[in-house]
């Protein structure tokens, strides 16, 4: 995983909970308390899944908990000091979800080394958009959460529901 993803984690719970709380979970997780990640270093998926766990652990939150509070950091906070622009030109959640896998193309061909999910959509009328993740990561709880913070962002009610492991569909209403 990039270190750009970490680097969110770290200042979610930093800002959020204090940065104790921080350097406890990296301590839990087996990582040195004063590690830093930078943002297109690569981190091992299971040094970054143990470092989540430990953050639910020391928070008293379900993964689930977890995925939500960093999708809406990463798309309301924190990716708008790196990313603002791809917000701007989408118009509503809708068309921005549809062109997030653009985006992810667009990153493995920048960041190398980068393994971003990949999507594939089934729209439904005019107001359901069926979403495949594909990855072997597993982490659909942490789409489901960017789901809901693209919603919160363009001030759009989301219906999201896990339908699998590797599919969540979304009513705009």
């Amino acid at each position: 995983m990039k270190g750009v993803i970490v680097q969110c984690l770290q200042e979610l719970v930093s800002v959020k909970f204090g940065i104790d709380k921080w350097e406890k979970s990296l301590v839990d997780a087996g990582v040195p308390a004063n590690s830093k990640f930078i943002v297109i270093s690569d981190v091992p998926d299971d040094v970054v899944m143990n470092v989540v766990q430990s953050v639910c652990k020391n928070l008293n939150i379900t993964l689930e908990q977890a995925a939500t509070a960093f999708g809406d950091y990463w798309v309301n906070v924190y990716s708008q000091k790196l990313y603002s622009n791809m917000y701007k030109f989408k118009k509503n959640a809708k068309d921005f979800l549809l062109y997030m896998d653009e985006i992810h193309i667009n990153m493995t061909k920048t960041m190398k080394n980068a393994h971003p999910p990949r999507f594939e959509y089934e729209l439904i009328g005019d107001n359901t958009l069926i979403m495949k993740y594909k990855s072997k990561r597993g982490l659909i709880d942490f789409l489901i959460g960017l789901i809901k913070g693209v919603g919160t962002y363009y001030n759009e009610k989301l219906d999201v529901r896990k339908l699998s492991d590797d599919k969540v569909q979304i009513d705009f209403k």
